[in-house]
């Protein structure tokens, strides 16, 4: 075969994959039955609203993926629907108790915006709710959570 004048040399690629997985044990302490568990909604928190430490876990070198805990309290943004920390002196939906995040939620670092599960009914320990939640602050409203709280205020 010979050369043709309109020939490229195409340089050789070096495809390397790899798979990573990322392990997330639950820790659903909170949990006080399994009522409610097989009716979870999905919903997308908005990070900007958690506390870290408190409700969410950053990714670091050694963790690449950050998680949002499980248990934590959320309401629904009126504005962008999406959901975040539970706060009764909020004005913005955030003060009606939607549930609560039913499973670690991985996130990637950069991210603001972070799929979950919505526990919305059923019954929990109180003592055990990352960020604390006082449930007589919680007030009745129909499009809120059904939840029974048990045992004693967290701090």
């Amino acid at each position: 075969m010979r050369d043709h004048p309109h020939t490229q040399e195409i340089a050789a690629l070096s495809l390397q994959p790899y798979t990573t997985s990322v392990t997330v044990t639950a820790n659903r302490d909170w949990l006080a039955s399994r009522h409610g568990t097989d009716s979870t909604e999905t919903i997308t928190l908005d990070l900007t609203t958690l506390t870290k430490n408190a409700h969410y876990v950053e990714p670091t070198a050694a963790q690449p993926h950050g998680y949002v805990r499980s248990g934590v309290p959320v309401g629904r943004i009126t504005d962008s629907g999406l959901y975040g920390a539970y706060d009764p002196e909020a004005k913005d939906g955030r003060e009606v108790l939607a549930g609560l995040v039913y499973a670690e939620a991985p996130f990637t670092p950069g991210v603001t915006k972070v799929p979950a599960a919505l526990f919305w009914h059923g019954t929990v320990n109180t003592g055990k709710i990352p960020g604390g939640l006082d449930p007589a602050k919680i007030a009745p409203n129909p499009a809120g959570a059904q939840i029974r709280f048990l045992g004693a205020v967290s701090a």
